[in-house]
């Protein structure tokens, strides 16, 4: 998502004290604005969770007989002989 061109809506949030100086230190650390900082925490956060089609695939792959196996000794004796 293309942070630059997207519409910003101003709001407000209480946080302790004690979180808000550890915010803005990291922010620092990391030479970027708090808002920049937590605006991608938030971002990153919400776009963690998986979509449609990935869930479906999961739960396919979870409840399916037909998964196939990786043998282990063979992958190791394949990478060995590279």
């Amino acid at each position: 998502m293309n942070t630059a061109s997207s519409i910003r809506k101003q709001t407000s949030f209480r946080l302790s004290e004690e979180l808000l100086l550890r915010l803005q230190a990291e922010a620092k650390r990391h030479n970027r604005s708090l808002n920049n900082l937590v605006e991608s925490i938030l971002m990153a956060f919400v776009s963690e969770r998986p979509n449609k089609t990935t869930l479906a695939a999961m739960k396919e792959a979870e409840t399916s007989d037909n998964l196939e196996t990786l043998d282990l000794g063979s992958f190791r004796s394949f990478v060995d002989s590279l």
